[in-house]
């Protein structure tokens, strides 16, 4: 493909990772590039590891094997399109709150089955891990949260860190878990007025997220793959508390108030949007891209004693 094809896929995969709800690595699976990315995104880090331990060769090796006229115009083209959205996003939520929230709200809700469809052997414990994960979460995103206007730069870094590692996953929306984790409104402000520290810091932790903790991802999918799909799952479920579209500052929750129209209609039109989305990503996966072991029954899943 040429390299402006690259770059219009990275507007496009961009794009859905700035939204909430919507996954980059589902766009990237749609548009069929998905494997290609992610065995990308593995070299860069063995390189970058290679390079902590000065180990020129094998450094050598892993810049070889990685497919430059893919990334180079995606990355492009992703940075493009989230330089967009952090000048359209936020005056959207300023302007029209419930109605923005109604939105992200159908766009999460049709997400949420996505990681559980995902596993290949279903177990009544699987259902538990699940139900105790969406507890956490709905309380968690409950807590009063950081002025979102203003959230930490170590905030920020450890947001990135943890988003960054959704982004990859088909049908995980990184930009929902930044909003479920009380930054993503503020984040956006301070990336759309070109704060440097801001971008510093949400660079930095990605970069981390990716050598880190996409390691640590990958070991519990390769191991655990059945119940960290569970787990997924969710989270996902429980942290729609913090996309209710009527909600104080504080994050109680409200009962719906009118107009109810608005937030209603984006609320189906987000979820038909991703339900589509999905539909179109699972006509293209023959194999679950987040599972290296597809064929089998998961072992690793069944001894009790680790789960």
């Amino acid at each position: 493909m040429s390299t402006l094809t690259h770059f219009a896929q990275g507007l496009l995969m961009g794009g859905s990772d700035a939204i909430p709800g919507v996954s980059g690595g589902t766009m990237a699976l749609i548009v069929g590039i998905y494997r290609r990315l992610i065995d990308s995104i593995s070299r860069c880090v063995s390189m970058a590891l290679a390079a902590v331990r000065f180990d020129a060769e094998a450094r050598r090796r892993h810049f070889r094997e990685v497919e430059w006229a893919l990334v180079l115009p995606l990355a492009a083209g992703i940075l493009m399109a989230f330089a967009v959205a952090t000048q359209v996003i936020p005056y959207l939520l300023d302007a029209y709150p419930e109605q923005m929230r109604g939105l992200f709200f159908g766009l999460v809700a049709a997400s949420v089955a996505i990681p559980w469809m995902r596993i290949r052997t279903p177990k009544v414990w699987y259902a538990v891990l699940g139900v105790a994960f969406a507890a956490a979460a709905y309380a968690l995103v409950g807590l009063p949260q950081q002025s979102a206007a203003d959230p930490s730069l170590w905030r920020v870094f450890l947001s990135a860190s943890v988003a960054i590692c959704a982004m990859i996953l088909p049908g995980v929306s990184g930009a929902y878990l930044l909003h479920a984790l009380g930054v993503y409104e503020g984040l956006f402000r301070h990336l759309g007025n070109l704060d440097v520290i801001y971008f510093l810091a949400f660079g930095g932790g990605a970069v981390f997220g990716l050598g880190a903790f996409s390691k640590v991802l990958d070991w519990f999918l390769e191991h655990y793959h059945d119940a960290t799909m569970a787990a997924l799952t969710g989270l996902m479920a429980g942290a729609l508390r913090a996309l209710w579209p009527w909600q104080t500052e504080a994050r109680e929750l409200l009962p719906p108030a009118a107009p109810l129209w608005s937030p209603v209609a984006l609320f189906a039109l987000g979820f038909v949007f991703v339900a589509v989305i999905a539909w179109i990503g699972s006509e293209r996966l023959d194999e679950d891209p987040s599972d290296p072991n597809p064929a089998d029954d998961h072992p690793a899943d069944a001894p009790p004693a680790n789960e």
